[in-house]
């Protein structure tokens, strides 16, 4: 309905430009553009298919021929009316679409008007709550809400009718009270003697999860006590305009104080050997918890605070002054939680280990808090009292989100060790809660971004942007379509590896096709099933890539420049699954590297040496540098023994014992036979050379072995000597030498005689002697 929309349009525009509407007012009026802007968004995809099947039949039809050119009668008269229709067809989508954007367009001008309000609130100046002049407004602020309070009921109770029922109620809102009392007064030691049972009797994997599902009750408890005081005030029907708001705001503001209480307890526990997110001492933790329960009961405080002012209507400088104390409580215990933040920073950094990412976290939040507890009272004492508001009491409840994080995290890995029966310290080193605190993450983003003041509005329209998706070209990708696509791509993919499954186990080892023709062709089945699974999961989704091809085009260039390698050896890749000049299990040598190929995948072969190491060769070395493959087309190969006999030998008979025990190996093919080869003559022995052919080269170190333990014996029975290489030392003047060693012990004697003699003097005796020695020579 296109006149309705034209009406709603212009009521619109009339009140964004009239400043005097209201931000309740521009929130309604966004709502229901809101709608309207959804419900022409559908409106754009009318006739789509036929418009479609339009396009297709006048493409059939050729191009439209150049000037100068004659068309059939017949195909121009076809030609115009489909295009005729595709006029008609095209126009309600082209109308929605103008309707849509001038409704987006609305939308956006209020956003801007209801975010400049509020900046203009938070940086709106009041009156300075430390001048004593604006003192007497708070003052008679406070009397007049206690006189209302008073009055209203006065009247109430002067009215005999409220007093009859009053009475007749009277036993119940005593019940109601004395129940009231006993759960707040009793309730919490209750929930903690369940607590300490719970925690005796279960399991040590539960022992978390079923001591924090009772801690709940710390919660639960109290508040069924604040809703039964709640109720028995209400019952009396003594209450006036302003006790009822009071009293209706109670249950908010005693589920933040206990709420607040439990999560100090969970986040500082009494007890060392509960988790805790800090590593903080006993005192401090007892400290942390104090400071837990003054921010709850300061956000309760605050809440009654702005629900008496606005009932009252009170002035700018009594509500200056009646928030000033709570501003200046909160920035002291934001201060005091930055400085426990600090103390656990110190106690986790004492050692020489890294800091932890969490640790660094925890000092960043300390000093962001410190910065904000103290700026705040002092924005709040000059008179910036909506500013001060703004960041002290959403810094406080950040931090108790991320207190409530780190809980639920907990909670997560106790969840999980119970699942799979482990410790939890195990548990924790494991993936899933991990994964569990990341989604737990972004969840509560929206959360943080309500508390720092952003608009609910402002979230439904990034949530409106993200369901209605992108649009490229002529389709619209939305996350509907990609979750489509998604699982058709999923259902293809597991279809393929089933596919995979059943050729690898059953039905290619049936064949008489080696191992790495079976690798190839499951290989190649993969990457065809692949393909065919994109292929159809963006068809069924309906993404019409065809307007993208002139970007995909310029894109693969820009690829295929950066990524030259990877498409290089991707490419060697498929050629060594087709050719296969190296399979799985091939014993081959490349760029100097020899050993089993263990692996052929997409981008690069894995080679076993056979030390046992593993070697990654890209596929582009296989295929384009020399490759020496000793067991891929035929098993056998030579295998050559160097032996090397003494000079004086009888070479024939060694050429004779040499093919004797050549021939008698198992493993030797006799056609060809083995030769001996006459090498030639070394420095210290006769070269001779065994080379045999081996049906089996795997095997060539074994046959070694057991040739050269063979020829050992053989020549030990013939007596045919190995050669082995030696030294001879030539002595000139040896009988100069014979006379020093002869006159040695002749000295060593006189030297036992006259123990007296210095040791300097049997040094130059010794001296002595050399030179004689030397003399003589």
């Amino acid at each position: 309905d296109y006149t309705a929309w034209e009406a709603m349009g212009s009521r619109a525009e009339t009140a964004i430009e009239d400043a005097a509407t209201t931000s309740v007012a521009m929130e309604l009026l966004r709502s229901q553009l809101v709608d309207w802007r959804s419900a022409l968004l559908g409106a754009q995809s009318a006739n789509s298919a036929r418009i479609v099947t339009l396009r297709t039949q006048i493409a059939a039809l050729g191009p439209v021929p150049a000037e100068g050119q004659i068309e059939a009668d017949e195909i121009a008269r076809r030609r115009s009316e489909l295009n005729d229709q595709l006029v008609r067809l095209q126009a309600p989508g082209i109308a929605a679409e103008e309707a849509y954007q001038r409704a987006d367009g609305l939308i956006r001008e209020i956003d801007r008007v209801m975010r400049d309000r509020q900046a203009d609130q938070l940086l709106q100046l009041w009156p300075m709550p430390i001048n004593p002049a604006n003192w007497p407004s708070a003052a008679r602020a406070l009397s007049d809400t206690a006189v209302a309070l008073y009055t209203e009921t006065a009247r109430r109770v002067a009215r005999p009718i409220v007093r009859e029922r009053f009475v007749d109620t009277l036993p119940m809102v005593l019940v109601l009270l004395v129940l009231a009392i006993a759960v707040l007064w009793r309730g919490r030691r209750w929930i903690d003697r369940i607590t300490y049972r719970v925690q005796n009797r279960a399991t040590v994997q539960g022992r978390r999860l079923w001591a924090f599902l009772a801690s709940l009750g710390q919660i639960l408890v109290p508040f069924l006590g604040v809703m039964l005081l709640t109720t028995a005030l209400e019952r009396t029907e003594l209450l006036g305009v302003v006790g009822s708001v009071v009293v209706a705001a109670l249950p908010g503001i005693g589920f933040t104080f206990f709420a607040a209480i439990w999560l100090g307890g969970r986040s500082f526990p009494v007890g060392e050997r509960a988790f805790s997110p800090l590593n903080l001492s006993a005192e401090r933790r007892a400290e942390g918890r104090f400071l837990a329960a003054a921010s709850g009961f300061l956000l309760g405080i605050e809440a009654l605070r702005r629900t008496m002012m606005n009932q009252m209507a009170a002035p700018e400088s009594a509500v200056s002054v009646l928030s000033f104390p709570i501003l200046v409580l909160m920035g002291v215990v934001l201060v005091r939680m930055a400085q426990l933040m600090q103390c656990h920073v110190r106690n986790e950094t004492k050692t020489d280990e890294p800091v932890s990412y969490g640790t660094r976290m925890v000092m960043i939040l300390s000093k962001a808090a410190f910065a904000l507890g103290v700026t705040g009272p002092i924005l709040g004492a000059v008179g910036y009292v909506s500013a001060a508001n703004a960041m002290l009491f959403p810094a406080i409840l950040s931090l108790a989100l991320v207190a409530l994080l780190s809980i639920m995290q907990q909670l997560a890995v106790s969840l999980y060790a119970m699942a799979i029966k482990r410790p939890e310290e195990e548990a924790e080193a494991a993936l899933v809660p991990v994964l569990v605190g990341f989604i737990l993450t972004l969840a509560s983003l929206p959360a943080f971004a309500l508390i720092w003041r952003a608009r609910t509005a402002d979230l439904t329209e990034l949530w409106q942007r993200f369901r209605e998706g992108v649009q490229l070209g002529d389709t619209r990708i939305s996350p509907t379509a990609f979750l489509y696509f998604a699982a058709i791509f999923a259902i293809g993919y597991f279809l393929t590896r089933a596919f995979q499954g059943a050729l690898r186990s059953s039905i290619l080892p049936r064949t008489e096709m080696d191992q790495g023709g079976q690798n190839a062709i499951v290989s190649g089945v993969g990457y065809i099933g692949i393909f065919l699974a994109a292929l159809v999961a963006i068809n069924s989704a309906g993404i019409d890539l065809s307007g993208l091809a002139i970007v995909a085009g310029a894109l693969s260039v820009g690829i295929g420049f950066g990524l030259q390698a990877v498409v290089s050896n991707f490419v060697s890749g498929i050629i060594l699954l087709i050719e296969r000049p190296v399979t799985e299990g091939d014993w081959i040598e490349v760029g100097g590297v020899q050993g089993t190929v263990k692996a052929i995948s997409v981008r690069s072969t894995r080679i076993q040496t056979f030390d046992r190491s593993d070697v990654i060769v890209p596929n582009s070395d296989l295929i384009s540098g020399r490759v020496t493959n000793f067991t891929r087309f035929n098993l056998s190969g030579r295998l050559t023994v160097p032996v090397g006999v003494a000079y004086g030998s009888d070479s024939r008979k060694v050429e004779a014992i040499l093919r004797d025990i050549a021939e008698a190996q198992p493993l030797a093919v006799l056609n060809p036979p083995p030769t001996i080869a006459f090498q030639g003559f070394g420095a210290d022995s006769m070269n001779f050379e065994i080379r045999v052919i081996l049906r089996d080269v795997n095997f060539q170190l074994a046959v070694r072995t057991e040739i050269n333990h063979q020829i050992v014996e053989r020549f030990a029975v013939e007596g045919i000597e190995i050669p082995f290489a030696q030294t001879e030392i030539s002595l000139r003047n040896v009988d100069a030498l014979g006379e020093v060693l002869g006159r040695l012990p002749a000295l060593a004697g006189a030297e036992v005689t006259s123990k007296r003699t210095a040791p300097a003097n049997r040094a130059r005796r010794v001296t002595t002697v050399v030179k004689d020695a030397k003399a003589n020579d």
